[in-house]
């Protein structure tokens, strides 16, 4: 847990350097759950300050679905900043584009920001906001210079914290697909029967039956369901569908 304590100190003294000193974090935006220091107290409202010290989001089960930055979030796994109400990155950015074309934005009060998504394992994505209420901080300047350096700091604090959730035992091995129950799930997963994957990948149909089961065993959940989103969020199917014939 020392890690995790060092780069969070590193989070807020870097929020200071960049004239960006509140801080806002979630190991999980799926989750309310603060990040917890080893005295079990959060940091948010501890070691980070937001600009309303009475606004305790990771309280509120709504912040998540209210919050700008925490929408870019969940589409945007680059950082980005927000400046003169709008949000922006290093490039022209579809996403966040479209979030400002579409979606008014309600600042909470922030003026300047720069947001830097953590995208984990297991579908979980954190997140680390620094944040001003002066509107004139030079954030895009501060953007192009940091930016790399704020992404690596979240993804190293974001992992150290779920590493030392999980505790001090040892770690199971991550789950290891063979190709064909790969191939057999990313044919279920873009709508196909089994008789359609057998006939498609050249096996089969007990057989595609036989490798989606045997996945979802590895996989530890019960069903073609569970099996193919574990598998997604493991990163074993992807987000394009298959198109063309599987040999065998």
């Amino acid at each position: 847990m020392q890690d995790v304590v060092r780069l969070a100190e590193r989070v807020a003294e870097v929020g200071r350097e960049i004239g960006l000193p509140y801080i806002g974090t979630s190991p999980d935006i799926g989750s309310p759950a603060p990040m917890f220091g080893p005295d079990g107290r959060p940091f948010n409202g501890d070691l980070f300050r937001w600009l309303d010290p009475d606004l305790r989001y990771w309280e509120d089960r709504g912040f998540a679905l209210r919050s700008a930055f925490v929408y870019a979030t969940r589409s945007c796994a680059e950082p980005f900043y927000f400046k003169h109400g709008k949000l922006a990155s290093w490039r022209v950015n579809p996403t966040l584009d479209a979030i400002n074309a579409t979606y008014p934005i309600d600042p909470m009060g922030v003026g300047t920001a720069i947001v830097a998504p953590a995208y984990l394992p297991a579908g979980v994505i954190g997140a680390v906001v620094w944040a001003s209420p002066d509107e004139d901080v030079p954030v895009d300047r501060v953007f192009a210079e940091r930016a790399v350096e704020l992404h690596a700091l979240t993804l190293k604090l974001m992992g150290a914290y779920a590493d030392a959730r999980l505790g001090a035992g040892p770690a199971e091995a991550p789950v290891r697909l063979t190709r064909r129950e790969i191939q057999c799930l990313r044919w279920a997963a873009a709508g196909k029967t089994d008789h359609e994957v057998a006939d498609i990948v050249g096996i089969s149909m007990p057989t595609v039956r036989f490798h989606i089961t045997n996945a979802s065993r590895k996989l530890h959940v019960v069903g073609r369901s569970q099996a193919i989103h574990r598998a997604a969020t493991l990163g074993y199917i992807g987000a394009t569908p298959p198109a063309a014939r599987v040999s065998a």
